[in-house]
């Protein structure tokens, strides 16, 4: 009996340290990320669906006021480990779905996560906040047909720190529009 309890501790305790060692991705600090430096320049972040700059397209720089500011924004950002929209992220969404509602142009929405975590575990989180920002224009008007959802995980980060800045950067999902 005594035996049993011995070998039966051993397992579990073997268990418990091979399946904490899979938890996440240890990496080495590397340098700050200086956010100044960071260009959204060929992402195609700044142009709307007929290749203008979106304030072009939105009736010229300042003709959409507050909702015209949010309209420019094309990245929404999450807390870490969430895929649950911060109350920026949701005013930035619902000015897309504004413009989505008088347009019919369709839309991927890309999510991304910060390098810690599984490759799998990121996948599955960037899928989570492209959902999270689906819902909200399906939940506005907008046709799920319009809509298509990407994660690229870890897989394209803006900003290529190992630090908080960096990371915080690299948490988001992208708002392209398409035909």
């Amino acid at each position: 009996m005594k035996k049993t309890t011995l070998v039966t501790g051993v397992i579990l305790l073997s268990a418990m340290v091979a399946v904490s060692g899979c938890n996440k991705k240890t990496r080495k600090d590397g340098p700050t990320v200086d956010t100044d430096s960071v260009t959204t320049s060929g992402t195609g972040t700044e142009f709307g669906p007929d290749g203008q700059p979106l304030g072009e397209w939105q009736g010229g720089e300042g003709a959409a006021g507050a909702a015209g500011d949010l309209l420019s924004q094309t990245r929404i950002y999450f807390e870490y480990d969430s895929s649950s929209l911060t109350a920026e992220g949701q005013a930035i969404i619902e000015a897309h779905a504004g413009f989505l509602n008088g347009n019919s142009v369709s839309v991927v929405l890309e999510g991304h996560a910060d390098e810690r975590g599984t490759r799998e575990y990121n996948l599955a989180l960037g899928e989570r906040r492209a959902m999270a920002a689906a819902d909200v224009l399906m939940a506005l008007g907008i046709d799920s047909s319009r809509i298509e959802t990407v994660s690229y995980g870890e897989e394209n980060p803006i900003a290529e720190g190992h630090d908080e800045s960096a990371w915080s950067m690299n948490r988001r999902v992208e708002i392209r529009y398409g035909n």
